[in-house]
């Protein structure tokens, strides 16, 4: 990107605000200081809290019945009610893509809900499911 917006003597080029688009041909995403990490403190129910624009949730290993889906509370001062947060389970689960499926229900401000669903059909998985996830965020 070259020199657009004159301050004085330096440029304000990292301001995108009102770009048609925003491209990368090596790496769009988070730096070290807008991640981090929560783990659930006793259920697979247990409300998290993580004021980051991405990171990891580390569930408790409770069991999780085969066909049944559990429900917890991210509370995230980030997030917006026109947000969208990307979640999935992360490839350091024990379990594969036939094991879980992970999705948000409901989006407000300062919260989402996030429910994780045993896919197997009789399996009870008891495992601390790792899920990451990230906030593209909208005004």
């Amino acid at each position: 990107m070259a020199n657009t917006k004159p301050i004085g003597v330096a440029y304000s080029d990292q301001d995108i605000s009102g770009a048609d688009s925003l491209m990368s041909n090596i790496k769009l995403g988070y730096t070290a200081a807008g991640q981090g990490t929560v783990t659930q403190a006793t259920s697979k129910a247990t409300g998290v809290t993580l004021n980051k624009s991405a990171g990891r949730i580390t569930m408790n290993a409770a069991a999780l019945a085969g066909a049944t889906a559990v429900s917890f509370t991210l509370t995230n001062s980030l997030i917006s009610a026109n947000d969208l947060l990307v979640l999935c389970v992360s490839a350091g689960s024990v379990g594969d893509a036939t094991t879980y499926a992970v999705y948000t229900n409901s989006l407000g401000a300062g919260t989402a809900g996030i429910t994780l669903r045993n896919l197997t059909a009789a399996t009870s998985q008891s495992e601390a499911v790792v899920i990451n996830f990230a906030l593209i965020h909208c005004d």
